[in-house]
């Protein structure tokens, strides 16, 4: 189950856009922060969060120097069976949460996985320390709804994962201390019309008409001078319409051959980024499968622990490159 959470979540961040992050004096930013909505045993909520805490700092960050540890986590006051997957991350728990106590290099990043679970019925109130650039919660197709206060949602509609059907909500832009609830609902399911935007505002469109007599359709001045010129014997509204089709002509003929200009260049450059996209997207899924195949192999006790960390993060870090890159066409 664990195994089938982090592939999860690491295919969601190659579908996040790389969005500006939420204004704040913090050096330490949240890129991604996601949350896996489910139905304990008991009735309680489980929540399952995977988020990359950013140091946008060129010094290594030991903390803020006001509160103990580096990084400082906190979890919702009704909050229990706290469970960090990651061992190597060395932490703490605190009476609000847990802090961790390994600096972060400078323009590096560090991922936290943790769990926790809130009781049965209890909203689920949250505040980060750190401003968020975007939050995605999901919630197991069957197994129920959320719905935000306190905060600008939408609801992105059902995600596939593994033959699995997750509903998607996003929040972004999310602020330093600025709580909000999340309540989840496990026996109310969404519809497909909540992804839709409604415009409800039963405005109906007006039209009037407005009568005014038309003015003499030629001007006696503009007769007289054509009778004057040179193209007299010409009739003037054969005339207009032979010029009009010759300039007509003459911009069609300049835009076609303009747009078919482009279009070459176009085609030569998608075929090279069409190339350079399937490459990517086959190193993408040969990570993908090395991660499982790490698991694997890691359940059968054919290396260490260590091992299987140094393996992992060297495939994470090769997977977050790629990903980087598959944004520049798909942005």
């Amino acid at each position: 189950m664990i195994r089938k959470i982090t592939l999860l979540f690491l295919g969601l961040m190659l579908l996040i856009p790389l969005n500006g992050l939420a204004a704040s004096n913090s050096k330490i930013t949240i890129d991604m922060n996601y949350l896996v909505v489910t139905t304990a045993e008991d009735g309680s909520t489980n929540i399952s969060t995977m988020a990359d805490y950013t140091n946008t700092g060129s010094e290594e960050y030991k903390g803020d120097g006001n509160t103990e540890g580096v990084l400082k986590v906190s979890l919702p006051a009704d909050a229990t069976n706290l469970s960090i997957l990651d061992s190597k991350i060395a932490f703490k728990k605190t009476d609000t949460g847990f802090i961790t106590t390994e600096p972060i290099p400078g323009n590096k990043s560090v991922g936290l996985q943790y769990t926790y679970r809130i009781p049965k019925g209890k909203a689920i109130n949250i505040n980060f320390d750190y401003p968020v650039q975007i939050m995605q919660v999901l919630v197991p197709e069957g197994m129920g709804s959320v719905e935000f206060n306190g905060v600008v949602s939408s609801n992105q509609g059902l995600y596939n994962f593994d033959n699995k059907n997750y509903w998607e909500y996003s929040v972004e832009g999310i602020q330093v201390n600025k709580p909000f609830t999340l309540n989840y609902n496990k026996d109310k399911q969404p519809s497909a019309n909540n992804t839709k935007r409604t415009d409800n505002t039963g405005d109906s469109a007006k039209s009037t008409s407005v009568s005014r007599s038309a003015p003499a359709f030629h001007n006696p001045g503009h007769i007289r001078m054509w009778e004057q010129s040179p193209l007299h014997n010409f009739n003037p509204h054969i005339f207009l319409i032979v010029l009009l089709v010759m300039i007509i002509a003459g911009i069609s003929y300049y835009a076609y051959f303009r747009r078919k200009t482009k279009l070459v260049e176009e085609r030569i450059g998608a075929d090279k980024e069409e190339k350079a996209f399937k490459l990517l997207m086959a190193k993408q899924k040969a990570i993908m499968d090395k991660i499982i195949e790490l698991e694997e192999t890691f359940g059968n006790g054919e290396f260490s622990e260590a091992e299987y960390h140094a393996k992992l993060d060297a495939y994470k870090q090769h997977l977050v490159q790629v990903k980087l890159n598959l944004r520049k066409f798909i942005e």
